[in-house]
């Protein structure tokens, strides 16, 4: 069996790496440059889920790259009020996520993530490249036993299945699922990132910087999401100028309750907006925000796919944004591309035909997809779109939460 996937994205070089490991050909083909400029981003936590699907897939190497480079970090979320502290504490940690080796949750940059993922991948036995950059794919054609790809450069490739990995534009799903497109949800996160050092780390306080999640809700309108993550060095923008850890932040917000052609506007702008929103704030969340360097400073249109349809499965399919792209509002975007290439990854190996096969990961991925896409647009819209009253009735339960258990349990899961 040959396997194309398109795209060297995390998802996609995690189960080329699973495939190869399991003895199957499997090739990744990239549109961009090897060591092409990417902007900075949000980090990335690793859950129990993505932990589990990186070691199974993963070389020795490259998973003791990840574990070197990860840090530990608490699943804890907490609730803020901007001027009060603490509404709320959920402890979501798990026995096996704090002391199982494996499993025990980890934030990592995104640089450092993929670099550990190419990390082996520049040549064969062969010598035929495992990735091959500069590779824009445009179409596929699917044959009796397989299926052919085609680039912008006039080249082709033909293998027994292709895997769109290629994110949230993908072309490949456009190509198989024409019909299957992502939704606007009128929602704009304005967001940066900070070193946590200097006068910053000197003002916020444990609670923001322990690698929790935190989720500060004012009384009325708009939300502010920060957690810390390690710098990362195979990030090409790190903005972290020495620093070991940076605070991201995002405000979250209506479209509507911005001007118009936010999107249009710079870093000393958008920071600007921001300030203007935090200015009766707690002093430690207005030196974060005065702190940041504008040119961090950036606009993220929330978007997400719909709920998934049925389809009857072919030779290719897809995994990660490339099908499921949901909004960072539940931070589980990452783990779930990490889980699919690992059930992708098993049910190419059971030995069962190749449609069969993809068939079986097909059904699995789009009921956990949609588990996922639920919780995620749920939690965008409750933080950016919720009235007055709504948001008040929030504060309320949170606070509530924090004394009586069942409140707690039924508002955030039987787990905690």
């Amino acid at each position: 069996m040959r396997v194309l996937i398109i795209g060297a994205g995390l998802g996609g070089l995690t189960l080329l790496h699973g495939l190869r490991r399991a003895g199957i050909d499997a090739r990744v083909f990239e549109r961009s440059s090897y060591r092409a400029t990417q902007p900075a981003s949000y980090g990335i936590h690793l859950n129990a889920d993505g932990l589990r699907a990186l070691h199974a897939c993963l070389p020795d190497e490259n998973w003791k790259m990840i574990d070197a480079a990860g840090s530990p970090v608490p699943m804890i979320i907490r609730f803020h009020d901007p001027l009060r502290g603490v509404l709320a504490t959920i402890d979501k940690r798990f026995p096996e996520d704090t002391t199982e080796p494996i499993t025990k949750r980890r934030a990592i940059s995104r640089g450092n993530l993929h670099e550990a993922l190419l990390h082996n991948t520049h040549t064969d036995v062969d010598a035929e490249p495992l990735v091959h950059w500069e590779k824009t794919f445009t179409h596929y054609e699917l044959h009796t036993h397989g299926v052919r790809a085609y680039f912008a450069d006039g080249s082709h490739t033909d293998g027994d299945i292709l895997v769109g990995a290629d994110g949230s534009n993908s072309r490949v799903r456009h190509q198989r699922l024409p019909g299957l497109q992502r939704q606007e949800l009128g929602i704009i996160n304005i967001a940066g990132r900070v070193p946590l050092a200097g006068a910053v780390a000197a003002a916020l306080p444990a609670d923001f910087t322990d690698g929790s999640i935190n989720n500060v809700v004012p009384a009325r309108n708009g939300w502010m999401f920060l957690s810390t993550w390690p710098t990362g060095e195979g990030d090409n923008t790190d903005g972290s100028n020495g620093a070991d850890e940076y605070v991201v932040w995002a405000w979250a917000g209506s479209r509507d309750s911005y001007p118009d052609g936010v999107e249009n506007l710079d870093g000393i702008h958008l920071k600007q907006l921001v300030t203007e929103r935090v200015h009766n704030w707690t002093t430690p969340l207005r030196a974060m925000v005065d702190a940041t360097d504008a040119a961090t400073i950036t606009t993220v249109r929330l978007r997400t796919m719909p709920q998934l349809p049925e389809w009857s499965p072919s030779r290719v399919t897809l995994l990660g944004d490339a099908i499921h792209n949901m909004t960072p509002m539940a931070g589980i975007g990452a783990n779930t591309a990490l889980a699919d290439a690992d059930h992708l990854r098993r049910a190419l190996t059971t030995g069962t035909d190749p449609v069969t096969a993809i068939g079986l990961y097909e059904t699995g991925m789009r009921h956990d997809a949609n588990q996922a896409l639920a919780l995620s647009t749920r939690n965008a819209r409750n933080a950016a779109l919720a009235g007055p009253t709504n948001r008040t009735m929030f504060r309320a339960l949170l606070r509530a939460s924090a004394t009586i258990p069942a409140l707690r349990r039924k508002i955030f899961g039987s787990s905690i």
